[in-house]
């Protein structure tokens, strides 16, 4: 009679355990083989411990299988679950915050492997100088400089949503961050550190504190240029900017109209009273093409940022039209530069003349 692993589990059921049941009832068997007249089967048991205590049960089923008929010998293993690893202890990742107030520091705040630092300004919000910042980062990257962009602009960081980048920047020791890329620009702003919803309140010594700290504490690496975003205004992180980091250059972002103007002439006076050099001025919204008809309004006025520059004995470096294909690529976070329209062309030909000017 040849045996079968139901008929090898029917006569287990008769070995016993010490401590009640049997080895079947108790789900202990595994694996029965029937090969012919050999039989081999595992009997595992709950623990290591308990399975150094099972040497007589082993010895019964195994005593029991081959008196069975047609059996010739029987290989029973002991065995038990290897015991469960204690888990490795969870290191909770550094604690890393942006804000506080400025520590004090010997020497310059330039990262050291950045050879350029180029704030851009405005004096007034509102004039797309976050635009033109992202755009001319990704055409000079694009011509195969090494750029970054610290978005400066603290309590309304935008660089995040131009340039489509939205995690936490890493760190290994909770002080040194890691920038992130994108579009081939390494960047940094504290849109990253907090949700986009959430407003930054903070007084201007905790401004001062945070660009210092995107500053030195962010691993730069080998840049060309370094493009600072900075905020609306005259205040304090700007004056920081000049003050602290050796800063190449600036250049200051107007529409035509008057009101702007007369902000872009007050950041014109604070650049030159903190004696940073300003290497230009960059008309935006300067006109709109009709898509339609193609006709060309100047909806915030004509040249007035042109004229500016003459009076003030500046560069001009150009002019940038109102294009609705710019303000969508900004909001889906694909930079119009990175593409390969007439728009493109135009920051492309931008960066083109900021290489050729030393600039970057």
């Amino acid at each position: 009679m040849s045996q079968t692993r139901e008929t090898i589990l029917d006569a287990l059921r008769a070995v016993a355990l010490p401590d009640g049941g049997d080895l079947v009832s108790r789900d202990m068997v595994r694996a029965v083989q029937v090969q012919g007249a050999k039989v081999s089967f595992i009997i595992e048991a709950a623990t290591p411990e308990a399975a150094q205590a099972m040497g007589p049960v082993r010895d019964a089923a195994q005593a029991l299988v081959e008196r069975m008929d047609g059996v010739d010998s029987a290989m029973v293993a002991l065995t038990a679950p290897a015991p469960a690893k204690a888990a490795a202890p969870q290191t909770p990742p550094p604690n890393l915050k942006v804000g506080g107030h400025m520590k004090p520091q010997e020497g310059s705040m330039k990262p050291s492997g950045v050879q350029r630092i180029i704030g851009i300004g405005s004096g007034k919000g509102g004039v797309g100088k976050s635009t033109v910042s992202t755009n001319l980062a990704v055409a000079l990257a694009r011509q195969g400089r090494k750029v970054g962009l610290l978005d400066a602009d603290i309590y309304g960081p935008s660089v995040p949503r131009m340039m489509g980048v939205n995690k936490r920047p890493a760190s290994p020791d909770g002080k040194t961050i890691i920038p992130l890329q994108g579009h081939g620009v390494t960047l940094m702003s504290i849109g990253f550190m907090l949700p986009e919803e959430k407003a930054v309140v903070w007084r201007g010594p905790m401004l001062m504190g945070a660009l210092q700290q995107m500053l030195t504490q962010v691993e730069w690496g080998e840049l060309d240029v370094l493009l600072v975003d900075l905020p609306p205004g005259t205040g304090d992180v700007a004056m920081t900017l000049c003050q602290k980091s050796d800063v190449t250059g600036a250049i200051i972002v107007s529409t035509p109209q008057d009101v702007a103007l007369l902000d872009a002439k007050k950041a014109l006076d604070m650049f030159n009273t903190l004696k940073t050099p300003i290497l230009g001025l960059i008309e935006n919204m300067g006109a709109f093409h009709c898509p339609n008809c193609g006709h060309e309004a100047h909806i915030f006025g004509q040249g007035g940022v042109m004229d500016a520059a003459a009076e003030a004995g500046l560069p001009f470096l150009g002019t940038l039209p109102i294009d609705l294909e710019t303000r969508v690529a900004g909001d889906a976070g694909v930079p119009i530069a990175a593409g390969d329209s007439p728009m493109a062309e135009a920051y492309a030909s931008l960066a083109r003349r900021f290489i050729d000017g030393g600039m970057a």
